[in-house]
């Protein structure tokens, strides 16, 4: 069992905070802080929308959390299975390191925030804002 504390507790702390997103709604103005960027420049960045999209992701609408922010939900989708390889790695017994992306994996993602960045913020992009 105690191989299994650390999978077990991260989930319940990300369950608290899909549960918090979940009940408060950031749709709602003044309950969660305002983004510096949108606030300062008017930009989106590539996390505006997260937490709608964590709210929709909560509530079971997924068409709702892919127009809210889709990078944010292939970020979920990723967690959840990096989440239960670790799990079953730890129950297993089995060393429980993470994933080791390479120098190039981050530029890789570096650059499609970025792309995603630049195009939400264009007129051809409408689609992409929250």
């Amino acid at each position: 069992m105690r191989r299994l504390a650390a999978p077990v507790g991260t989930l319940a702390a990300v369950a608290a905070a899909f549960t918090w997103v979940g009940v408060v709604d950031p749709g709602e103005p003044g309950h969660y802080p305002v983004c510096p960027l949108l606030h300062l420049t008017g930009l989106l960045c590539p996390a505006c929308g997260g937490l709608r999209s964590a709210h929709a992701v909560a509530h079971g609408d997924l068409a709702a959390a892919l127009t809210a922010n889709a990078p944010a939900v292939a970020g979920y989708a990723a967690f959840a299975l990096f989440w239960l390889v670790w799990l079953t790695r730890a129950a297993r017994g089995l060393p429980t390191a993470g994933p080791r992306p390479r120098p190039v994996h981050w530029w890789a993602l570096g650059a499609l925030l970025l792309a995603f960045t630049l195009v939400r913020n264009l007129p051809l992009g409408a689609g992409l804002r929250p």
